[in-house]
């Protein structure tokens, strides 16, 4: 009689007999048969111990559904069933090794976890060598500190911009937390801006070290120098970059005008809307980036009006400066007001002002 024969021999007078001891030794003998032989299963093998290991596990205890579910959570082509249901368990021991390490596991069933599950539950997951942004919202979001800090030194963790947005507002007061979130390669510039407008001198001094592209513009928010520095550093960023070359392929055809405001900001384009707000007013790309990154309203109306901008396109510069959190319809029926009474020659000495503040530095 081959071990195969005899462990479905074994398999099946388990299932009979009820007995709890019984199941978890044949569960550990079928674990070993599949762990063993689990590279060279086809599908339809993979399906058959699916289907005994979900039939094992319905009855044993805690540990033997612990240490099945380390034992299978690296395997490529472990039953998916099963792995699915060890990943939402309710005990951490059963789910964690899953959570962190199953490759079967789709973003779905990683979403919903972290919607419903525990903490413990959250902090295996933030630990995954991948994570779609759909997952790390769910993670910054209901995550407690510990959650936020893992998913954010997570190197193989992607970000959306509401993501970033409440990453960069958890930092407040966090130097830690901003440390990790800020020596993020591709974190946008708009969210770097904010990190830093709130960011100690240490703490800046160590984002100096991720970025040293940037050390510059770093320096020049510790020490408050001249806004000249974040131009120059902002010139050479590479986003800005790739915003440049798109305005100067749409300025090569026509004139920059609200039309293409609207778009970059509808898009949620942050460098297009800053540079196309720069040229139209001809103030320092730095100056126009402040005013976005603080979310200054009235500034903006200011800008908006002078150069003759539509509230159709004032509304999406708006909600863009405002991040995730948006805007309340009470502020843009305000802003609105405040739109329609300023005068455009108003606004249009304003920013002339600002023009000469700025060439007289």
């Amino acid at each position: 009689m081959s071990s195969q024969t005899a462990i479905i021999n074994e398999l099946e007078d388990a299932l009979a007999s009820g007995s709890a001891e019984k199941r978890t030794k044949t569960l550990r003998r079928v674990t070993d048969l599949f762990v063993f032989g689990s590279s060279h299963f086809a599908k339809d093998h993979v399906a058959v111990f699916d289907g005994v290991f979900q039939h094992l596990i319905a009855d044993v205890e805690l540990s033997a559904r612990a240490a099945l579910a380390v034992r299978l959570a690296p395997l490529k082509n472990a039953p998916p069933k099963v792995m699915h249901r060890l990943a939402v368990d309710d005990d951490i021991g059963v789910a964690g090794p899953v959570l962190t390490q199953s490759d079967l596991l789709e973003n779905v069933a990683l979403v919903d976890s972290a919607k419903t599950k525990s903490q413990k539950h959250l902090l295996a997951i933030s630990q995954r060598k991948i994570l779609a942004d759909t997952v790390t919202d769910v993670l910054v979001e209901r995550g407690n500190r510990e959650v936020a800090l893992t998913v954010a030194k997570n190197k193989g963790a992607q970000f959306s911009e509401a993501g970033y947005f409440r990453l960069v507002k958890r930092s407040e007061g966090d130097e830690e937390l901003t440390k990790s979130v800020g020596s993020r390669i591709e974190i946008p510039r708009q969210h770097f801006l904010r990190l830093l407008n709130t960011a100690s001198s240490t703490v800046r001094t160590a984002l100096e070290t991720a970025h040293p592209e940037l050390a510059a513009e770093i320096r020049s928010v510790v020490g408050n120098a001249a806004a000249a520095i974040q131009e120059k550093a902002a010139a050479g960023s590479r986003d800005y970059v790739a915003a440049r070359r798109h305005l100067a392929s749409i300025q090569a055809k026509r004139v920059l005008d609200d039309s293409d405001v609207a778009a970059f900001a509808q898009a949620g384009r942050f460098e297009e809307t800053a540079l196309a707000l720069a040229t139209l007013c001809a103030l320092p790309l730095d100056v126009i980036e402040r005013v976005m990154v603080q979310d200054l309203e009235e500034t903006i109306l200011i800008i908006a009006k002078a150069i003759g901008l539509s509230w159709s396109t004032v509304k999406p510069v708006l909600r863009l400066c405002a991040g995730k959190n948006g805007i309340s319809e009470q502020s843009l029926g305000r802003c609105l007001a405040v739109f329609s009474k300023l005068k455009q020659e108003t606004a249009q000495q304003v920013v002339d002002f600002q023009r000469k503040r700025q060439s007289s530095r």
